[in-house]
């Protein structure tokens, strides 16, 4: 059985997540995601199960050891984890949703010891090859709180039996294992083309809540690439575009008048 612990989050578009532990009780975390613990907290850091738990980590995009911080003072004890970047965390009590949750990889934040972290594939050989980001998923296991993490702003959804719900890939957060999961063709050569959403749709039918995120890190990577590709360009072109130095470079040197 999985630790029962108390939490707040605090924040709005960068959240952290804090944790209140009794005596003896502790809460994995992905490596690297604590920000500030107190005083009686122990951080005892292994592969959680194995060399094979290990690398079942890494396939989901977590690192492949994993950090439990225990309180081993004889009173309650805090320690807080922050979210990688801009977003909403997600606080998930497993035993509601039948000791079970899936997720999109890299999203997992931290649990309450007890709680595993495991590699789950999609169920259809289409949503394998084309589901992007939702081809290998995490699934959460145990009857504790587990903590996600959604980029940008989250949805909140609860599909009814036999609702279906169609998501781009990338924003789909996480989602309870009794939702059925496929992915779906656009279909149309303009749409497949030009329309800049991507040829393949998540397919969610219900019963099931489901959290969908509008910022996938994915989407937030290739932006930040593509402008930092631009401004380098720009910057070639407009300081250093005229004569090896540039305009500038001559200017400063006083190689022109």
């Amino acid at each position: 059985m999985a630790d029962v612990i108390d939490y707040k989050i605090f924040g709005d578009d960068m959240q952290i997540v804090e944790i209140e532990l009794d005596p003896a009780e502790g809460v994995r975390a992905e490596a690297g995601a604590m920000m500030y613990m107190d005083q009686g907290i122990e951080m005892q850091t292994s592969t959680g199960g194995g060399i094979f738990k290990g690398f079942k980590r890494m396939l989901t995009g977590e690192s492949f050891f994993i950090t439990t911080f225990l309180n081993t003072a004889s009173k309650q004890q805090r320690v807080a984890f922050g979210a990688p970047y801009p977003g909403k965390i997600i606080a998930l009590d497993l035993k509601k949703f039948g000791g079970a949750f899936l997720c999109q990889k890299d999203s997992f934040l931290c649990a309450a010891r007890g709680v595993e972290v495991e590699i789950a594939f999609t169920k259809r050989l289409g949503a394998g090859l084309f589901g992007g980001e939702g081809f290998i998923l995490q699934r959460l296991e145990g009857d504790g709180m587990a903590f996600v993490h959604a980029g940008g702003t989250l949805i909140e959804k609860d599909l009814a039996p036999g609702e279906i719900l169609r998501v781009d890939t990338g924003c789909l957060a996480a989602f309870a294992t009794s939702v059925d999961y496929d992915i779906q063709f656009i279909g149309g050569f303009r749409n497949a083309l030009f329309g800049g959403e991507g040829v393949f749709l998540a397919r969610l039918t219900g019963p099931g809540k489901v959290y969908l995120q509008s910022l996938p890190l994915s989407r937030l990577a290739d932006r930040i690439y593509a402008a930092g590709r631009f401004q380098s360009k720009g910057e070639d072109k407009g300081i250093a575009g005229l004569g090896g130095r540039g305009l500038l470079g001559d200017i400063l040197s006083g190689d022109r008048d």
